[in-house]
């Protein structure tokens, strides 16, 4: 099987409690992050099924995300160039109104 590596930045607590988790239900913790990879693929939407209330601060922002998107002030790419192009012409507008 062709396989690519990703590495993340976790906290080392949260890493062992899903290790654990992982072992305990009988997986391993790259073959759940694997399943939930394909799923968002699958599925284009994120999900979460935890206990823990979110902050104030991400239900805002996550409010304020819901808004631009209906309001159609989300702009996408289908390539990396278009995107930098995107951004260094931000930027160099943001530098005229400047001057």
């Amino acid at each position: 099987m062709n396989t690519a590596v990703i590495n993340i930045k976790t906290n080392p607590e949260v890493k062992a409690k899903a290790q654990k988790i992982a072992e305990e239900l009988g997986f391993s913790l790259s073959s759940l992050i694997n399943g939930y990879l394909r799923s968002l693929v699958k599925t284009k939407a994120v999900h979460f099924n935890t206990s823990e209330k979110p902050t104030d601060y991400l239900i805002q922002a996550l409010k304020e995300s819901e808004k631009d998107r209906r309001a159609g002030r989300i702009v996408s790419f289908k390539n990396l160039k278009d995107e930098m192009d995107y951004l260094d012409k931000m930027i160099a507008d943001d530098k005229n109104k400047k001057n």
